[in-house]
């Protein structure tokens, strides 16, 4: 007679990924099905040191986003939910409400066409002409404006810190993902750097800036891959000319919205960001080279066509990032007022954008399966507005998974 060892399971579903998304999917886990045991492996001695505690801090209100399309839906829901949550548990932010300001003549027909998508996704905007700009934003300038009442700021690291800990999940610090053993009858097995190796029922990636290469660790071919744009950042040395959100009129073919000035929870400015391509996936300044991490992302065919198709947009992003000068001309369109003392340099983030093969940039949300594994595999801002409803959807897949298993 042969006797079959039952598996020891550390968990029932284990979490790759400490950011906001992957603490909002533990606490949605264990809200829907409360009992369910969730590991949350996080590389870093904290959560939130990367895309969640690296940006400006907004509440995005959703008017930028395709109707329909999953960024808006979960936007739109996702900042009411998110102002909810900050104020049930005492975490600072504020609904402050945001200006999209159009500086040339050419962008008013892209300053009409947001004020259709904010109408269309249920965002209360109000349109501005040149002389009420003034009733918001003395030390602004532009040709016409639209108010987005909605909009906000808030602490998304508070956000992480406090989702882990109201979600009862077990949060394994310095724990980075580097073999996954992954069996249909057996569940998945994660070494870690250090030597440990933890047993789930279920594989939920949430790795943000790694989610494709912990895709593949698994065997799953992701059919992306995370191309790290840097966002470099300022401060704004005379905080007194901007009182809230300033926001230039974004160009739809790119998921980046451009410079902007944001005044956040602690008082301060920031200005920015641009977006530059990253030698790094943590590639948080020039000097940060990974040359294994850079040949990586060259190797994929759609970076040299994503390169091909848009590298005017490219050299102009990164002429502001090698001259303060070129940087300050871009504020000075939204804000003539400020001069190249005003700015001092601040921490830069780096996005992590899902590419296909094509070139194209993954401009949606994109969450995908495998056998007992999900893999959320485009995330950048706006997630963590979203990480509300975005960790729900997630825990109904790995709660359902987990039923299959």
């Amino acid at each position: 007679m042969v006797h079959v060892s039952k598996i020891a399971y550390d968990c029932d579903v284990l979490v790759v990924g400490g950011g906001i998304v992957g603490l909002s999917t533990a606490y949605a886990i264990t809200r829907a099905a409360p009992g369910t045991r969730v590991t949350v492996l996080e590389k870093e001695p904290g959560v939130a040191r990367h895309q969640t505690g690296r940006n400006s801090g907004v509440i995005h209100s959703g008017i930028y986003y395709r109707p329909g399309s999953l960024k808006a839906r979960y936007a739109v829901r996702g900042a009411a939910e998110l102002t909810k949550f900050c104020a049930e548990y005492g975490i600072a932010h504020s609904v402050t409400g945001k200006l999209i300001v159009a500086t040339d003549r050419a962008e008013l027909p892209r300053l009409h066409a947001l004020v259709q998508r904010g109408r269309e996704n249920g965002i209360p905007v109000r349109e501005l002409g040149a002389a009420q700009i003034a009733e918001y934003e003395p030390e602004v300038r532009g040709l016409a404006a639209i108010r987005v009442r909605t909009t906000g700021i808030c602490d998304y690291t508070a956000v992480a810190r406090q989702l882990g800990q109201a979600s009862g999940a077990e949060i394994r610090y310095g724990a980075r993902a580097v073999r996954i053993d992954r069996r249909p009858e057996r569940g998945v097995a994660v070494l870690t750097a250090r030597g440990d190796v933890v047993r789930g029922r279920v594989l939920v990636n949430c790795a943000g800036l790694y989610s494709d290469e912990v895709a593949r660790l698994t065997g799953d071919e992701p059919e992306v891959r995370i191309v790290p744009f840097r966002g470099e950042y300022y401060e704004l040395a005379r905080p007194e000319l901007v009182r809230g959100l300033v926001y230039p009129v974004p160009d739809p073919a790119f998921p980046f919205l451009g410079v902007h000035l944001t005044r956040g929870i602690d008082g301060g400015v920031h200005v920015g960001p641009n977006a530059v391509p990253a030698l790094a996936r943590e590639g948080y300044g020039w000097g940060v080279v990974r040359p294994r991490e850079a040949m990586a992302t060259a190797a994929w065919p759609g970076v040299w066509r994503m390169g091909r198709q848009h590298w005017r947009y490219g050299v102009g992003e990164l002429r502001r990032s090698v001259s303060k000068g070129a940087f300050v001309d871009a504020v000075r369109r939204l804000l003539p007022a400020v001069e190249e003392g005003d700015l001092v340099r601040a921490a830069a983030g780096v996005r992590a954008q899902a590419v296909l093969r094509d070139g194209a940039l993954v401009d949606d949300f994109l969450i995908r399966e495998g056998p007992r594994a999900i893999h959320v595999l485009n995330a950048p801002s706006p997630a963590a507005t979203a990480s509300l409803p975005i960790g729900r959807e997630v825990a109904r897949r790995a709660l359902g998974a987990l039923t299959d298993a």
